[in-house]
């Protein structure tokens, strides 16, 4: 891990600077290598402000203290990035085991070459229709659909002009989508 040290209103001494790296140092076995943090101490009426920022991939880990004792701030700093870098990780491996259950179930589904080479979390459109909008009502989308043996039916409501859509119910009934 690599340390880039700013002191704003105050020199970062080298007793200072080893304590930090020190403390911080335990959290290096759970950032990957070549890891860099930026820790700033600023002073403003006697209290002292530590920030450490540590970039990421796509985030960043960042802790802010301000404290009369270098040393609480210190202890602070290291707890509150403690607990973000756990949350972090337990974010990436829950999401690994949700691809991986993915990945599993997908397997199992006779699916073709070309939807099994897609990642999870992409959606594959294999067809897409294009049809006229006809202003009707209701009822008369009802014998569309009927018509069409099909379970939905978009149409245009004659009405009010808007697009709305039939579909038929498990208990045989039908329903109307309507937009608000």
């Amino acid at each position: 891990m690599r340390f880039v040290f700013t002191g704003k209103n105050m020199n970062v001494e080298e007793g200072l600077k080893d304590r930090v790296i020190r403390k911080l140092s335990r959290l290096e076995k759970l950032l990957p290598e070549n890891t860099e943090a930026h820790v700033t101490f600023s002073m403003k009426k006697h209290l002292t402000t530590m920030e450490v920022t540590i970039p990421m991939h796509k985030r960043a880990l960042r802790a802010e203290v301000t404290d009369a004792d270098v040393g609480n701030c210190l202890d602070a700093v290291v707890d509150i990035l403690d607990r973000q870098v756990i949350k972090y990780k337990t974010r990436l491996r829950d999401r690994r085991r949700r691809n991986v259950a993915t990945n599993e179930e997908m397997s199992y589904i006779d699916a073709p070459a070309e939807v099994e080479a897609e990642s999870a979390d992409e959606v594959s459109i294999i067809r897409t229709k294009r049809f006229a909008f006809k202003p009707m009502d209701a009822q008369e989308a009802v014998m569309e659909m009927e018509l069409l043996n099909h379970s939905f039916y978009v149409f245009r409501n004659a009405h009010n002009d808007e697009v709305n859509v039939v579909y038929k119910r498990k208990d045989g009934e039908y329903g109307l989508i309507e937009p608000q």
